[in-house]
């Protein structure tokens, strides 16, 4: 299965999905729907790193799944080049959580982080298993994502300490009256 074809129709309904929500609940402005599109689009790359290009087969002739896909003890066969690239693509998840579902915590950002991560590698593990996909379902994935999003907060949380920052984040928010520097 190709990457562009499904991504960029993805991204753009996420755009007309995003821009009708936003006017619906009386909230559109410029800076709200660039936070809506850029955390849309940034969806969709995430998306497309972890699933996609996708090339499957099933049936008599598919063979047996690819279990050495499947990573299950941390470390001992880590890339560090991706586990770098993975951490670096959660970097900016801290920041959609918070400006997009106003999730300001790392006792929240962390979980949902994990838990987003792990969903990608459970799926991952599923195609792998059940139509042979070619994606890799790796332990040091789930580390190195919740350590992107963990540093992300962290990065964020300083940012936020200059007033310039914290009135372009308020202004940016989706959730209103949750102002982004309440809480840290």
């Amino acid at each position: 299965m190709p990457a562009l074809p499904i991504l960029v129709p993805l991204g753009v309904l996420l755009m007309i999905v995003s821009w009708a929500g936003l006017r619906r609940h009386d909230l559109l402005s410029a800076p709200r729907l660039a936070t809506a599109w850029l955390a849309g689009w940034y969806l969709v790359a995430v998306l497309g790193a972890t699933m996609l290009p996708l090339h499957l087969s099933w049936g008599p002739y598919a063979g047996e799944p690819a279990y050495y896909r499947i990573i299950l003890v941390p470390l001992t066969t880590m890339r560090v080049d991706d586990f770098v690239l993975n951490t670096v693509m959660t970097l900016p998840l801290a920041a959609v959580l918070r400006l997009v579902f106003g999730v300001h915590d790392k006792v929240r950002v962390v979980p949902i982080a994990l838990a987003l991560s792990a969903s990608i590698e459970i799926t991952q593990a599923i195609i792998v298993l059940t139509v042979h996909g070619n994606r890799w379902a790796d332990v040091n994935d789930l580390i190195s994502n919740t350590l992107g999003a963990y540093l992300g907060y962290l990065a964020l949380k300083r940012l936020l300490r200059f007033e310039v920052v914290r009135r372009v984040a308020e202004r940016c928010a989706l959730v209103p009256g949750r102002s982004p520097a309440i809480r840290s």
